[in-house]
């Protein structure tokens, strides 16, 4: 019976405690922590699934026009396109091919057009080996000569791989060298790391340094 009296004091204790806190939040008494930052968006480059470029392969799959690889619309057909090249046997680009820089390696000797391109076909490729492929079949061309890189391609270590880990729902798939890289100057350029995650919450400092008006 003692406790069921004492029971309307109890609460009414609580009930003054919840008012004197509710107006000390209210009359910001113990002041509040700095107002976060806005956080700027990443970039898009960082968060976009997109290769760097499209290869000759993905252009056939998408239907896309193909005109621009069309060689014999300005070479002739069987007839070896003449090569010229400075006092330094550097190769000279002819203005109608003004847009491709060669350098790939850190050397000149495969600044050479023939090198990859069949001079016999304009329409195929050539491996140093003397076997024939099609313009869409870049990536073994590419593992022609970088044998290391293209068994770690085959097994997913280098490159990008999508589409699914478990063959039992469907098969991967692997980008082509050429998605990546720019055959004419393969060295992929660098680029700025992607900002780390945002803490989402106040740093120390900020949360020390109360506004205490």
């Amino acid at each position: 019976m003692k406790h069921k009296a004492n029971r309307p004091k109890v609460l009414f204790a609580l009930s003054l405690l919840f008012l004197a806190l509710t107006g000390a939040f209210l009359l910001n008494l113990w002041g509040r922590p700095a107002r976060m930052p806005s956080i700027p968006l990443v970039d898009a480059t960082y968060t976009s699934n997109a290769t760097v470029r499209v290869s000759y392969a993905e252009l056939i799959r998408t239907k896309a026009d193909l005109s621009d690889f069309d060689c014999y619309t300005c070479h002739e057909r069987n007839k070896t396109p003449q090569l010229r090249f400075d006092d330094k046997h550097n190769l000279l680009i002819p203005k109608e091919h003004s847009n491709i820089v060669m350098g790939h390696g850190s050397h000149n000797r495969n600044n050479l057009c023939f090198n990859c391109h069949d001079e016999n076909n304009l329409e195929l490729f050539q491996t140093r080996d003397g076997r024939q492929l099609k313009l869409s079949e870049s990536t073994p061309l590419c593992g022609s000569c970088h044998g290391p890189t293209y068994r770690d391609w085959e097994a997913g270590a280098h490159g990008r791989t999508s589409g699914f880990w478990s063959h039992d729902l469907g098969s991967p798939t692997r980008q082509d060298c050429v998605s990546c890289h720019n055959p004419h100057a393969p060295r992929f350029p660098s680029r700025h790391p992607a900002p780390g995650p945002h803490p989402l919450r106040a740093s120390t400092a900020l949360t020390e340094n109360l506004i205490t008006h």
